[in-house]
């Protein structure tokens, strides 16, 4: 049972992520259309700030209660649990309103000196109570996700993303007779009232699920000490926080860079945060749509292989990498051929912008390193060793910011060249943690079903539906019956191949007839 259980909770987060990454998804293409590339723009300028500040000011510590709380729970220990997120809950009490306050202060220095368009204020400060919610309702994720609970998880994002994109629509297309820069801090209050309703909800499954404790309820300063506590805590959190400042310090870098460096390249203020927005408003949110399926492995695998190490069960870990890794590379490998082939289709039907396919099918191949990136960061950070995919971002960072300050500038290259060397950061993250995988465990990736499978499935998918896309263009049809019938067939063929070459094992085609007779009311 417990080796399923991580299996479990990751289709969980799966099916939330899929519901949240389909808002999402619709969420994307009518900004595009509403407020166009320039408002979406604005917006993630500030956006990758504020998740610094909000890395910031959660320090790591929700991750490191989900491991602890799995600790706690694997040797039969609810009360050093409940301990464990009464600690927390203070320390994110404190660390959330010190640096909401420091958002607030420092939005004025932020507006002349960092942002490369000073419009972009307005959504910066309209995000700053976000920070605070964000922060207490973490805690409560995190000892959910210990518990290997991720249903508590899935449901308040989904309704945060729910309250999200209908609050920001709205607030948007009101906003915009008053200006662009007003119709993007409708999308901050759109997430800040996402974020509330998460928060809230979140807040009564605790109070109605929580587990019960057996016995004479212990204090927190009992049984074990406060600084034992905070030490196991700071283990964690420290080299967890390390890293995820650093990823989203390159993400706040680039948001200030690009359009700097796009300018550069003989673009004005205008131009360059319109191109920057079509970039990471189209290119990128195509690019992480897959990643669904890894941010739900990578929210599962921590508490999963920390249990498994906490019972010395070296077997199970190298199990859990084997499944997370094969259905991270399923997943990865046909999505970057598909970027490839159907790039233009994708950004014209569906965003209006086909020459933002030219970015998609450039990074195509990096998403698959992406979406590793993803899953081998939760692996490793699950093992307790979080201070090696902070070494390695910090690499990897070398690359994509270097490429990015001078290929950008590159008036032939401009938001290529950004392309290139995002992809180029992504592979050698990727690489290094994989690497660390193999020094820590032994694990190498099966050749046949792991990687050879997948690209010879996805390769002749790709075949069949270049043909297909020609084929339908000469019989006179439009880029939308071609997209939606090429994409159909594609999957189809992807699946039937990967049958048909092993790919798939017994147990995923187990998993399939039950999700096939489940569709069919027999369960």
């Amino acid at each position: 049972m417990a080796a399923n259980s991580f299996l479990q909770g990751a289709l969980v987060l799966l099916a939330a992520g899929l519901i949240n990454r389909g808002l999402g998804f619709f969420y994307q293409i009518a900004l595009i259309r509403t407020i166009g590339p320039e408002g979406v723009g604005l917006f993630n300028i500030v956006f990758p700030v504020y998740i610094m500040l909000l890395v910031l000011a959660t320090a790591g510590v929700p991750l490191a209660v989900a491991k602890l709380v799995a600790e706690e729970t694997a040797r039969q220990n609810m009360t050093g649990a409940y301990r464990i997120l009464k600690l927390a809950l203070l320390m994110l009490l404190g660390t959330s309103l010190f640096f909401t306050l420091l958002m607030i202060a420092g939005a004025p220095y932020f507006k002349h000196y960092v942002f490369p368009n000073p419009a972009a204020y307005y959504s910066f400060i309209c995000l700053a109570p976000g920070i605070f919610i964000v922060s207490i309702c973490s805690a409560f994720r995190g000892f959910f996700q210990g518990l290997q609970q991720m249903a508590p998880t899935a449901i308040s994002q989904t309704v945060e993303q729910l309250v999200r994109v209908a609050a920001g629509l709205l607030a948007a297309y009101f906003m915009l007779p008053r200006g662009i820069e007003y119709a993007s801090a409708g999308l901050s209050v759109g997430v800040v009232l996402g974020e509330l309703a998460g928060f809230i909800l979140m807040l009564r499954i605790y109070r109605r699920d929580k587990p019960v404790l057996t016995g004479k309820a212990v204090p927190l300063f009992q049984m074990a000490s406060l600084g034992d506590i905070i030490r196991r805590v700071l283990n964690m959190a420290v080299p967890v926080t390390l890293t995820r400042f650093a990823a989203t310090a390159l993400m706040s870098l680039q948001a200030v860079m690009i359009p700097h460096r796009l300018q550069a390249a003989g673009l004005s203020v205008t131009q360059a945060t319109s191109t920057y927005g079509q970039f990471v408003g189209i290119t990128e949110a195509l690019l992480f749509m897959p990643g669904v399926v890894t941010i739900a492995l990578t929210t599962a695998l921590v508490p999963a292989v920390s249990d498994a190490v906490a019972l010395s069960n070296l077997r199970l870990v190298r199990t859990r990498i084997y499944d997370a890794v094969r259905l991270t590379i399923q997943v990865g490998v046909p999505a970057g051929f598909v970027f490839a082939v159907l790039g233009d289709e994708l950004c014209g039907v569906l965003f209006g912008y086909p020459d933002a396919g030219t970015a998609l099918r450039l990074m195509a191949p990096a998403g698959l390193f992406l979406y590793l990136q993803q899953t081998t960061t939760g692996i490793i950070q699950g093992m307790g060793r979080a201070e090696l995919p902070f070494k390695n971002l910090i690499i990897s960072s070398i690359f994509c910011l270097g490429g990015v300050y001078w290929l950008t500038a590159l008036p032939r290259a401009g938001i290529l060249g950004t392309a290139s060397a995002v992809g180029v950061g992504y592979m050698v993250m990727a690489l290094l943690n994989l690497k660390d995988i193999k020094k820590l465990t032994g694990y190498v990736p099966g050749f046949r079903d792991q990687i050879l499978a997948p690209l010879l499935s996805a390769g002749g998918m790709s075949v069949v539906v270049w043909n297909l896309k020609i084929i339908l263009y000469r019989q006179g049809l439009g880029d939308a019956p071609v997209l939606f019938a090429s994409l159909l067939s594609g999957a189809a063929i992807y699946i039937w191949l990967m049958i048909f070459s092993g790919g798939f094992n017994d147990q995923d085609r187990a998993k399939l007839k039950q999700i096939l007779n489940f569709r069919r009311g027999r369960f």
